[in-house]
């Protein structure tokens, strides 16, 4: 068993170099994101699954094989969607009121250390945690825009 193990870590350490390689090709990982490389990648994977498991030489239990043949076969294009009634979006919105107000002392120091770290590269977890603590998401989504502006993908 030993022999396997071996030929299969060193498959995936010549793979990993090769990408290593091609990544550094393209000018590191800031140069091969400038260029889209990433995303390019990740997407042909994608694709490259999502065509093998339709395809069926990807076997999946329960997706593409071995499938319930007592299922009920409904439409696998006909999704409902579960949507909230009037009244849990006004308790929601209830709530996040009610959040703010409890924390309206502490949020705006939490907000402001966020920014700070974040504009200082430095290591925002800690602060991150402490903010959701009494900040909302929306507060910390808005916090960060501001420190660091907002990605626009390039098309």
């Amino acid at each position: 068993g030993s022999f396997i193990i071996d030929e299969l870590t060193d498959l995936v350490e010549e793979a990993v170099l090769a990408e290593f390689e091609r990544l550094s090709d393209r000018g590191g990982v800031l140069g091969a994101m400038e260029t889209g490389y990433q995303r390019g990648k990740i997407q042909d994977e994608s694709m490259l699954y999502e065509m093998r498991k339709h395809d069926g030489s990807l076997p999946i239990i329960g997706v593409n094989t071995f499938r319930n043949p007592g299922a009920e076969q409904s439409d696998p294009h006909k999704l409902e969607l579960a949507r909230g009634t009037e009244e849990e979006k006004q308790s929601q919105l209830d709530r996040l009121r009610a959040f703010h107000e409890r924390n309206r002392s502490q949020a705006p120091a939490e907000l402001s250390r966020l920014r700070e770290v974040a504009m200082s590269d430095g290591n925002a977890f800690e602060v991150l945690m402490d903010a959701a603590r009494v900040c909302s998401l929306g507060q910390i989504t808005e916090a960060l825009f501001e420190a660091g502006g907002q990605y626009r993908r390039n098309v």
